[in-house]
């Protein structure tokens, strides 16, 4: 329906027909809007959180999490990923990707101005005579869609949403590279311990070994004790290699998580783990699933959902749409505001018949809605799960290392009392061999526990962990996007 009226000094003026045909419009639109409504419901936790958690500690967490450890070579390692790391950087696209979309998204809230411009030349022959003529052409056109029902805003508001989801992704991202710098830092350390360990084995069975061998060259005892006890020595050297390969393999993976190649020293070798501090507080169920990345992620991936579904709902509903122009023309650019012509118009688009798009899609928005929602629920099930995890494994890892100290203890009497007993002649080799390689597995086992119970603390602060303030990592390359928007016509 288009309305356009002009009077003698060219200047636009709505006849009556126009303001009938606007009033019918709009009483149209009061109707159908009384009978529609596209408020969401409020959402609520699909499951019942439990009260308290089954143990709390009495330290508070702070944010960034490892500073607890006061390991300030965790700390650089740490920051150093945090600023470099490329799957960390991934993320940062991702979220600036997402806000993108949502300012598109609301661009369509606020009217769109375009402007145009023409030009023509002609050449005419008339009685005999040739000539030349031009026109020149200016026109602003306005649109907007009046948003009835909410389609665009609920299209907006979706987008708002996901760009929330991707801010919580990113501290998520963040809280899961920091931990796993901390899980591998100190995998690394305890290979470096497990290689001290080692060496010193080595030094104990060597001297073990001259033992035997002066023994069997006396004829006190036969040549398989001390084909036995250089057996050990070479299982010895042979666990060595392996403990370094294992080390080299951290140090490759600990470079690449800081972004930088894997041959490059990152950091010292260090092979004592760090002392534990006191258990965290674990606060309330219900505190942490309002603060954790993961779970604040999912909540919006509901909202953003629903807001999807609110605007398919929506898009089954007429729309209204309208426009206005401006256009002067002349023979010459000193004529054109002399000629003018104003329009205004309106359309109104209703569906009849699309063969069930529109209902097929509110059905499907309807389902992403409700799998957004399940999925919501199982991370916060997740996130409970995690922490209770983590709280049953450090309190038995302290048990177990207690267990294995005291097994430590003891093996060591055993060796002391049989290598005398041994020299004396009143047993034989075969028990030393078995007590001393106990105490030595005992040995580096002792080391793989304690490690596994920092592991367990680095898990229980990640489970518990909120996040900290991210700043946003500037261009790494001036020329990368210049470099990109080339395409791949330099490519090989």
């Amino acid at each position: 329906m288009a309305i356009q009226c002009k009077n003698r000094d060219n200047r636009f003026h709505p006849s009556a027909g126009s303001r009938r045909a606007r009033a019918l419009l709009l009483a149209a639109a009061a109707i159908l809007l009384s009978g529609c409504s596209m408020a969401t419901q409020n959402l609520k936790t699909p499951l019942v959180v439990p009260a308290r958690f089954s143990e709390s500690g009495t330290s508070p967490l702070p944010d960034k999490w490892w500073e607890s450890f006061e390991d300030p070579v965790l700390s650089g390692l740490i920051d150093k990923a945090l600023a470099n790391n490329f799957d960390l950087h991934t993320a940062w696209d991702r979220l600036n990707q997402a806000e993108a979309a949502a300012r598109r998204a609301g661009a369509d809230l606020f009217p769109a101005l375009d402007a145009g411009a023409d030009t023509s030349g002609n050449r005419f022959r008339e009685s005999g005579q040739t000539g030349d003529s031009s026109s020149y052409a200016l026109g602003l056109t306005a649109s907007y869609e009046l948003d009835l029902w909410g389609r665009i805003r609920s299209g907006r508001d979706a987008a708002v949403f996901d760009v929330h989801a991707s801010e919580q992704d990113l501290q998520a991202a963040a809280l899961t590279l920091s931990a796993t710098v901390a899980g591998t830092w100190y995998q690394l350390v305890e290979q470096y311990g497990q290689l001290n360990v080692l060496e010193a084995q080595i030094v104990t069975n060597g001297t073990v070994l001259e033992l035997v061998t002066l023994q069997f060259r006396t004829g006190q005892v036969g040549i398989a004790d001390m084909l036995q006890q250089r057996q050990l020595v070479e299982s010895n050297q042979g666990e060595k290699s392996q403990a370094l390969a294992r080390a080299k393999v951290l140090e490759h993976q600990l470079a690449i998580l800081l972004g930088v190649p894997p041959r490059q020293t990152v950091a010292p070798r260090v092979a004592a783990l760090t002392k534990l501090p006191a258990m965290p507080q674990s606060g309330l169920p219900a505190e942490l699933i309002q603060r954790r990345p993961d779970v604040r992620s999912a909540l919006y991936s509901v909202q953003s959902a629903d807001s999807d579904l609110a605007a398919a709902i929506a898009d089954r509903f007429p729309r209204l749409s309208l426009t206005a122009g401006v256009d002067t023309s002349g023979g010459h650019t000193r004529d054109l505001f002399d000629n003018w012509l104003a329009a205004l118009a309106a359309n109104l688009l209703a569906p009849v018949i699309d063969g069930g798009l529109r209902e097929a899609e509110v059905d499907r928005t309807r389902a992403v809605a409700s799998e957004a929602l399940h999925t919501y629920g199982q991370t916060i099930l997740d996130a409970l799960g995690e922490v209770e995890d983590a709280l049953v494994q450090e309190q038995r890892q302290r048990d177990f290392i207690a267990s294995i100290n005291r097994q430590l203890g003891l093996a060591g009497q055993v060796v002391d009392s049989l290598r005398d007993r041994y020299i004396q002649g009143t047993v034989d080799y075969q028990r030393v061999l078995d007590a001393l390689l106990s105490h030595q597995d005992l040995q580096r086992s002792l080391l793989t526990a304690e490690r596994d119970l920092v592991q367990y603390r680095i898990d229980l602060c990640r489970a518990l962990g909120t996040g900290w303030p991210l700043d946003r990592p500037e261009e790494r390359n001036a020329d990368a996007s210049t470099t990109t928007g080339k395409g791949n016509s330099d490519a090989v």
